[in-house]
């Protein structure tokens, strides 16, 4: 059984959907990052980061529970554990792992500080907020890219994509028009379609 602590983010939905499309059993346990949860001892005793999410596999190497924290470690571990969604050939595991990075430090970042600055920051900042939607902007121009010469990021479904996709959900947030990117347009349309995806975004209740 795998508990999983979370919150209805896009870096908590990749790992709800991942666990939704290798089908493993979990427990989903709501983290209300509004209301300050992530600061309670008992889940900085599991993420000292305060930040969801954050997993514990009861059955983990050699049969003993694991912890983990940081979603692209976590997407990670779970490929590992299932054999699903990262390759095994060197040349295409590296091309995955390549694009999940791209995510853990391009769009989840900038994509963030976007998010926050032209939604939820106490007062306009004219500078940050060009200088995020210019990098969102530009981000989005690298997928499209990709996208043109493969159905997923990095050739076949993989954890790549499932850690992308709940970022450029919210494109809303970022003030994105996806018809300005076909195939980034093209490559959300058919991951949203995926029963697992449909699941995972929903979780936590």
């Amino acid at each position: 059984m795998i508990d999983l602590y979370t919150w209805g983010t896009p870096n908590g939905q990749k790992i709800s959907i991942m666990l939704e499309e290798c089908g493993l059993e979990y427990r989903a346990h709501p983290v209300n990052i509004s209301a300050g949860d992530q600061f309670k001892p008992d889940f900085l005793a599991l993420n000292p980061n305060n930040k969801i999410p954050a997993i514990i596999d009861s059955e983990g190497p050699e049969g003993k529970p694991i912890p983990l924290f940081e979603s692209g470690a976590i997407l990670i571990y779970l490929a590992g554990k299932t054999g699903r969604f990262l390759p095994e050939g060197a040349t295409s595991r590296y091309e995955v792992l390549q694009w999940l990075m791209f995510q853990m430090a391009s769009v989840g970042p900038m994509l963030g500080q976007a998010h926050h600055f032209l939604r939820f920051a106490p007062e306009k900042v004219p500078y940050a907020i060009k200088r995020y939607s210019d990098e969102t902007r530009r981000i989005y121009g690298v997928l499209d890219g990709q996208l043109a010469k493969r159905e997923y990021i990095a050739g076949e479904y993989s954890i790549a994509d499932i850690a992308t996709w709940p970022w450029i959900s919210r494109y809303e947030y970022q003030e994105m028009n996806l018809a300005e990117f076909p195939h980034v347009q093209r490559w959300f349309a058919t991951i949203g379609a995926r029963p697992a995806v449909q699941r995972g975004i929903k979780v936590p209740a």
